[in-house]
């Protein structure tokens, strides 16, 4: 008998109807001998409804009562989801964060989690009911609600199968496993049938939407199997995500992620001086905008180029900093772009295997799709290309490694 951690997101408990085939999935899991945990998400759209009351309300609502406010939507499907097991005949307990007992450190609306006490939930378990915990949630040590931020529900889903050493934690959501790339770009993209922790952190990090960050960074950090499923049809297997295993090595690449929210910033013709970069940054990073990838040029007259990306809807803003500093540095001018994006190989493979980014970039040269930033890590390699390149590269790069079918390419 296993102990499997189940979590469904607010698209899976849509309606009463989508609640009912929820309840009837998990029945079917309970009958066949597992024990399971169940963490559920608002119902989709609850949780914007809730906030845009409180926004009639105030233009800057209390953050603690916001945390109140959102973390209801949670209690509704908890309670729903239980009524609809018990009618199906499956005996079934709700609970809060609070009363699982989730504690979190006190930063209301972006909580981390601290502890879980699960002694009330192994009692449950070791009576035959299925345990149903509201995701999203915890409370603090002064017993305040605290809400998780985004992507909450999986972090929650991830952090009870730790805390009760669960054997698996499957995320159900809207597609059935994590693919080589987006279907939709690609229609040829394979689904993986497992992918380490590593890869799967990366292609969130770098634009795939399957799995939060959170949640993965969590189950690989008390090495949780997270398995991704589809609520909404029998997708077989689905995705493991894992750690490293013998064989894996065979694959060069996994996946290949793009984000479309990409922009570019340079700063010309600036005197090349120990500091540059930080005066630069500084003024930038102070304004809370993220920085990605950088790349700096040396000329020979003794000034830099400096070229860095940030998110494109922060574009105007950086774009403000560096105009407003760009006389005290001494540079020439600043440009920028805002139709680029990012285009990314992972694969843990690329360890061990030579010549990838030259095949990556002669795949793309072939296509006359002109490169303009690099950058490499251990399993990763981003390109930065002009937005109306990005499907064409996507589909050239999956064909040039093979992504299409079973290969070791």
């Amino acid at each position: 008998m296993a102990l499997i951690v189940q979590k469904f997101g607010g698209t899976s408990v849509g309606s009463v109807e989508r609640i009912a085939s929820v309840a009837a999935r998990v029945k079917q899991h309970r009958d066949q001998g597992d024990d399971l945990v169940v963490v559920v998400s608002a119902m989709s759209g609850e949780t914007n409804r809730l906030i845009a009351l409180a926004r009639e309300i105030s233009d800057k609502p209390n953050p603690r009562e916001m945390d109140v406010l959102v973390s209801t939507g949670e209690q509704v499907t908890i309670a729903l989801l239980c009524m609809a097991l018990h009618e199906i005949g499956c005996a079934a307990r709700s609970y809060t964060g609070s009363q699982v007992h989730i504690r979190t450190d006190s930063a209301h609306s972006k909580a981390r989690i601290m502890d879980i006490d699960r002694a009330r939930v192994r009692a449950d378990i070791e009576s035959g009911r299925v345990v149903v915990v509201a995701g999203f949630q915890g409370v603090d040590e002064q017993g305040n609600i605290t809400t998780l931020g985004r992507g909450g529900s999986d972090t929650t889903a991830v952090a009870m199968a730790a805390a009760l050493e669960a054997d698996e934690c499957q995320i159900f959501t809207d597609v059935d496993g994590v693919y080589t790339t987006d279907p939709r770009v690609e229609p040829k993209a394979r689904k993986l049938d497992r992918i380490t922790f590593e890869e799967m952190l990366e292609l969130a990090s770098l634009g795939s939407k399957v799995l939060q960050i959170r949640s993965v960074e969590f189950a690989g950090k008390y090495n949780v199997p997270l398995r991704v499923l589809s609520s909404f049809e029998d997708s077989g297997a689905g995705t493991l995500i894992t750690l490293e295993e013998e064989g894996v090595e065979a694959a060069k690449i996994s996946g290949i992620a793009f984000n479309r929210d990409e922009a570019k910033l340079t700063i010309r013709g600036v005197p090349d001086q120990p500091g540059v970069a930080y005066k630069i940054l500084g003024p930038v990073g102070e304004a809370n905008v993220e920085v990605d990838m950088i790349v700096q040029n040396i000329a020979e007259d003794g000034t830099t180029d400096f070229t860095f990306t940030v998110n494109r809807g922060e574009y105007e803003k950086a774009r403000e900093i560096l105009e407003r500093e760009s006389a005290e540095l001494g540079a020439r001018e600043v440009v920028g772009d805002n139709r680029i994006v990012k285009i990314s190989l992972v694969g843990v493979g690329m360890r061990s295997h030579a010549g990838i980014a030259s095949r990556m970039f002669a795949a793309l040269s072939e296509e006359a799709i002109n490169i303009q930033m690099i950058s490499t890590s251990e399993i990763k390699i981003s390109v930065v290309v002009d937005e109306k390149y990005l499907e064409l590269g996507v589909r050239a790069l999956h064909q040039a490694f093979g992504l299409a079918e079973e290969s070791t390419a």
